[in-house]
């Protein structure tokens, strides 16, 4: 032995043995953390980006489903203000109003213009409607009426071709006097504006009347026309009828034209001043040729002295047309009296001047104006009515007082 002290030799370790804290530490040992579980980690991940998601998704749909509502508003409001509304009725039951528009005439004027007429009906939705078909004014004057609906107002004040039509019919010897009343009966255009159109001399110009009016070149047939149509445009079309219609005729009596030009001088203006005189005189047609050859031979007749041709109708005539400036015409209803034939303020008579009127008296039709391109052959230069709407026609002024006197003694014995 020696004398150094020796070590105390460790203990050794039992199975059973091991300390607490080292067993903790070998149970702990291999069994991962919560925090490093990388599928509990994904799965808490997705939770919380779940929970993010869900508030934006949910805002989604609240304002799909408000989007949706709005726009089947929308919708439902644009049916009604473009479709439902203005297929609905006027304002009244057929009161005429006339309306002149501006040329550029602001979309809030012409409604303005329309609602104090009395023709707007619910003035804040027709005020909406129209700003939205973008409404615009054709300028000048315009015939409306306050039965017309939203849409048929806006289409004629637009004129787009697009309003409700009328058929006018036009009778042969209509003058354009008459034809303006029956144009304004018809909702087609105002009486005033169309007698103001047909004697506008820029329009005569431009469709070669060499005239103070259009009278005799406004031909007498059955037209379609839009309600409120521009008075210009109407004038136009009636003269385009008769364009046509003269046109042919022309052609089927070159020698009946060339007579007239040779012997008399005349032109188309003076052909078609006979022809309404013949319109006005006839009632059946085949004295049509008959009438117009007392008139010929009145004019060609070298032994009748003073070429007067003594026409009832052209002395009326300038009752309408010179009313104020013809004392005889004064208090003139349609009733030819003898002050109205002899008065010679009275341009148009036929008793005071000779040779023919100023002018067409009448819109004359195809037959009136085929009688004075080939005129009966007669010797007559006379002629009186008698009964049946016909005539009595002679060749000596004494035969034709004679014809006079049956007259008067047949009317007075009823």
């Amino acid at each position: 032995m020696s004398g150094e002290p020796s070590e105390p030799k460790p203990k050794s370790r039992s199975r059973g043995g091991a300390r607490p804290s080292d067993r903790a530490r070998t149970a702990g040992e291999g069994r991962p953390s919560s925090s490093g579980d990388p599928d509990k980690g994904e799965r808490r991940r997705r939770r919380r980006r779940v929970k993010q998601d869900a508030a934006p998704s949910t805002f989604r749909k609240v304002l799909s489903v408000v989007g949706l509502v709005v726009g089947a508003i929308v919708a439902a409001l644009a049916t009604y203000v473009l479709m439902v509304y203005p297929s609905g009725g006027g304002t009244g039951g057929g009161r005429e109003v006339e309306i002149t528009f501006e040329r550029d005439e602001s979309t809030s004027s012409i409604i303005g213009k329309l609602e104090a007429a009395g023709l707007v009906r619910g003035p804040r939705l027709f005020g909406l409607y129209a700003r939205l078909v973008g409404l615009k004014a054709e300028p000048g004057p315009h015939l409306l009426s306050d039965d017309a609906s939203p849409r048929d107002l806006v289409e004629r004040v637009e004129r787009r071709g697009l309003a409700s039509k009328a058929k006018v019919t036009i009778p042969e010897g209509f003058t354009r006097f008459d034809i303006a009343k029956r144009l304004q009966s018809l909702h087609v255009a105002s009486s005033g504006a169309f007698l103001e159109a047909s004697a506008n001399p820029a329009l005569l110009h431009e469709l070669g009347i060499e005239a103070d009016s259009a009278e005799g070149y406004l031909f007498p047939a059955t037209y379609e026309l839009p309600h409120d149509s521009d008075p210009r445009e109407v004038v136009r079309r009636m003269k385009g009828e008769f364009e046509k219609r003269f046109t042919a005729l022309e052609q089927n009596h070159r020698l009946g034209l060339a007579s007239l030009e040779s012997s008399l001088g005349w032109s188309r203006h003076q052909l078609l001043t006979l022809a309404s005189m013949v319109e006005k005189e006839a009632a059946v047609d085949d004295e049509r040729p008959i009438i117009a050859s007392v008139f010929l031979n009145r004019l060609r007749d070298p032994n009748f002295k003073r070429r007067v041709l003594q026409c009832d109708p052209t002395a009326g005539y300038g009752c309408l047309v010179l009313r104020d400036r013809v004392p005889g015409c004064a208090g003139y209803a349609g009733k030819i009296t003898h002050a109205v034939n002899v008065d010679p303020l009275n341009t148009y008579s036929t008793y005071v001047h000779e040779g023919l009127p100023p002018g067409p008296i009448a819109n004359p039709g195809v037959k009136s104006l085929q009688a004075v391109l080939a005129p009966s052959t007669t010797k007559y230069l006379y002629f009186v009515a008698r009964e049946g709407r016909r005539h009595a026609f002679s060749e000596t002024l004494d035969d034709h007082n004679t014809a006079v006197k049956d007259l008067r003694e047949r009317v007075n014995s009823r």
